[in-house]
Order: C-alpha cells, then sequence, then structure tokens
C-alpha cells in the first residue's frame, strides 16, 4: 500500500459519499437551503454508487487483490468520517470539499499506478 493509493481511494470515496448524502433530502436543504428535486437525487445516487464502484476498482488495481479490498474498506471509513464531520459542523462546505476531492482524486492517480 502505498500513501498515494490511500489518497485516490479516500478522496474517490469521500465524493461518492458526499454525492449519497446530498441525495437525501434533510442533507441537501442543509447545503442547498431547497428540497431535492426527484431528478437530482437520481443523479446523485447514481453518481455515487458508481463513484465507489471505481473507488473499489481502483483500489484493487493499485494494490491487488489481496490488499485492494482492505484498502477500499479503509478509504470508506476515513471518507465516511469525514462525511459525517463536514455535515455536522460546516454542511455548506460539504460539496466544495466533494468537487475540491475529484482533483486530488486524478492527481493521486499516476502515483498510485506507478507504485
Amino acid at each position: 500500500m502505498t500513501a498515494s493509493a490511500l489518497a485516490l481511494s479516500l478522496c474517490l470515496s469521500f465524493s461518492s459519499f458526499a454525492a449519497l448524502a446530498l441525495s437525501l433530502d434533510r442533507h441537501h436543504r442543509a447545503v442547498f437551503r431547497v428540497p431535492a428535486p426527484r431528478s437530482r437525487t437520481r443523479s446523485l445516487r447514481a453518481a455515487g454508487w458508481s463513484g465507489l464502484a471505481v473507488a473499489f476498482a481502483a483500489s484493487v488495481t493499485c494494490s491487488g487483490w489481496n490488499f485492494g479490498p482492505v484498502q477500499w474498506i479503509g478509504g470508506l471509513t476515513g471518507a465516511a468520517l469525514l462525511v459525517v464531520a463536514v455535515m455536522s459542523y460546516r454542511p455548506a462546505w460539504l460539496r466544495a470539499a466533494a468537487v475540491a476531492a475529484l482533483p486530488l482524486a486524478m492527481l493521486a492517480l499516476p502515483f498510485a499506478l506507478g507504485a
């Protein structure tokens, strides 16, 4: 396991969990101050679940089948804790943090694949 592979998994999982959180009406209202339209809810759920699948694929690609799923579960745990912390203390920051995590994941990708 390298730090870049873990950062990749963490960033992808964070963005995915943020999308899943924002697909819930209560969290959507906390961030956007309006109820979630049905079309946005569906697209956020699809993006969240797809992002978790991409995070799993990235973990397995970077660390192999022996350690990849373990690394993915660790990234899920850390990302879920971060989403809960942001939603608890600064819900308006969740959208910006999730969008910022995607370029960070793309920066970590070449280093994670090279290891």
